[in-house]
């Protein structure tokens, strides 16, 4: 059975995250029945990473094995067509080796988390940025992101249901970028690492704002570290201000796209 990688670009806000779920809406689900619109043997689909309901993607990546060998480019146009309406898009794919995974072939992921800051409420950006209403020291948000850097047991920064069988993690990149934008000041913060754990990003982005607001010291971020005690992280962030943008591969098997 031919199997095939499909990079896939979708809006989270009206699914219940990416994995199949009883009785609610979910991309795997709605990427799997347009599949089945064309080929009815289809097996479920593996991807890189799962989101959480409300978070949003660029650049997840998925496989599936197809009964019959298909044009990789006409394979895209199928599903994009059957996924209508739905805010989701195949946006590259490309046939793989049986040996090639989704998940297990990726070698970094790589993530962004927006906060835009003003007052008014989001028109635009609502519901695909987390809207804080003060000003948030970057460079101390910095500070603190930069104890994070490396490897470490990140137990403090991941959800209690999260099923990893070792909290150790290493982090390539945190890099918190701000600029002026129509819709307010913009932070967006840059997060790379080859893998990482359920709520990782959002605990550390949670936490990373109340630095920038002042109520964290940047050195209470390795306090919070060293604790290895969820209790001792901060706030969780929103899901709808992370996108999932890119999964790396080696060789990159969609080539330009």
């Amino acid at each position: 059975m031919p199997r095939f990688a499909m990079k896939i670009e979708y809006d989270g806000r009206p699914f219940s995250g990416w994995q199949r779920q009883n009785s609610v809406p979910s991309v795997q689900a709605a990427v799997e029945s347009a599949l089945l619109k064309f080929e009815p043997d289809a097996p479920s689909i593996a991807a890189a990473g799962r989101t959480d309901a409300g978070v949003h993607a660029f650049g997840q990546v998925a496989h599936c094995d197809m009964s019959r060998k298909w044009n990789p480019f006409r394979l895209s146009e199928a599903l994009n067509h059957h996924l209508k309406p739905d805010p989701i898009a195949i946006t590259a794919c490309a046939e793989v080796g049986d040996d090639w995974h989704a998940r297990f072939s990726a070698v970094e992921r790589r993530y962004i988390y927006r906060i835009i800051l003003r007052r008014a409420p989001l028109v635009h950006d609502a519901g695909k940025a987390w809207r804080v209403s003060k000003m948030l020291d970057t460079d101390a948000m910095q500070a603190g992101a930069d104890h994070l850097i490396g490897t470490h047991d990140f137990t403090t920064f991941r959800s209690v249901q999260c099923q990893s069988q070792s909290p150790v993690k290493t982090l390539d990149e945190i890099k918190i970028n701000v600029r002026q934008t129509n819709a307010g000041s913009e932070i967006t913060a840059h997060l790379r690492a080859r893998s990482f754990l359920h709520n990782q990003v959002r605990s550390i982005m949670g936490t990373l704002e109340r630095v920038g607001a002042g109520a964290w010291h940047p050195n209470d971020v390795k306090s919070a570290l060293e604790a290895k005690d969820r209790a001792a992280c901060g706030p969780v962030a929103p899901p709808y201000g992370l996108y999932l943008m890119q999964v790396v591969y080696q060789p990159d098997v969609f080539g330009p796209c």
